[in-house]
């Protein structure tokens, strides 16, 4: 799947997500989903006027950015897919799920075995999509033409969390870590997304299948994802909750520098602080590069 390609055009393997911003209606009520609903705590040093940041431990993995009156994005627009937070083991995993399957507000959509890892589906109070999940261990993923291989198979959830939910995960559950493992994005169309994200920023193909196209630095089984399932045809995205940024860590000020001039060479505008740069995709998703 993935092509050789010289190593100044492609992100460094040790890149990383970073917390996803989104634009909310009610500050309030998606605080306390947030919180009590995934067990995140709030992070003060990060928090602005009408912006909450909420993560484990020193980690950010989501903003909420207050901004009222903004419309509220529409199923076919281009925008979040979900937000997928990444848990270190199968037991922080289920406790997790536990709580945010046990709040009132949320919305479990499904789960899936995607061979590489096990995921759970939750919509929150304003029909953003979160993903809970697992990663299986990097030795027991499959590969084929360098790419990951990767399916959708159902799996029972109750005796999943059965075998790995204890007491003792779901007592100390705003205590384990978690952080932003990948974004999936709605775009209007693949090749385009593939010129942007994958010829421009760097990340590599590492699955195709379904309408959708899965991207990663380091061999990872996917960092960025789009699809089309229901945004076909969507153009630039209008101001409306939702997503607000995706954000990328990587290791260098020399590795922003390198995607800088990437940007520059095929004339997608950028602005830069010296430490981090942000510029827009094709839909106008605001996207964050700055050093870890």
């Amino acid at each position: 799947m993935t092509t050789a390609r010289p190593a100044g055009d492609l992100l460094a393997a040790d890149t990383t997500m970073g917390a996803v911003t989104l634009h909310v209606g009610d500050l309030a009520t998606m605080t306390d989903y947030y919180r009590d609903a995934l067990a995140l705590t709030e992070l003060p040093a990060l928090a602005g006027p009408g912006r909450v940041a909420l993560g484990r431990g020193a980690t950010p993995v989501v903003v909420l950015q207050h901004t009222p009156g903004l419309p509220a994005t529409a199923r076919n627009q281009a925008g979040l897919f979900h937000t997928a937070v990444l848990f270190e083991t199968e037991e922080t995993l289920a406790a997790a799920v536990a709580h945010a399957a046990r709040h009132p507000l949320s919305r479990f959509v499904g789960n899936s075995d995607h061979w590489v890892s096990r995921a759970f589906y939750f919509t929150d109070p304003e029909d953003n999509g979160i993903e809970l999940y697992w990663d299986r261990p990097r030795d027991a993923w499959t590969h084929t033409s360098g790419g990951v291989d990767m399916g959708s198979d159902w799996f029972d959830p109750q005796a999943f969390l059965t075998e790995h939910l204890t007491e003792d995960a779901l007592r100390g559950t705003a205590g384990q870590g978690a952080q932003v493992g990948h974004v999936h994005l709605q775009v209007g169309d693949i090749p385009t997304a593939s010129t942007f994200y994958v010829d421009t920023l760097g990340f590599e193909v590492m699955a195709t299948f379904h309408g959708a196209l899965f991207m990663a630095a380091g061999g990872y089984h996917h960092h960025v994802a789009v699809n089309t399932w229901n945004s076909a045809g969507a153009g630039p995205r209008a101001a409306t909750l939702g997503l607000g940024q995706m954000a990328l860590t990587v290791p260098t000020a020399d590795e922003v520098g390198a995607l800088r001039d990437r940007l520059k060479h095929v004339g997608v505008a950028t602005r830069d602080d010296g430490r981090t740069l942000r510029f827009d995709d094709p839909w106008n998703t605001l996207v964050e590069v700055s050093v870890g």
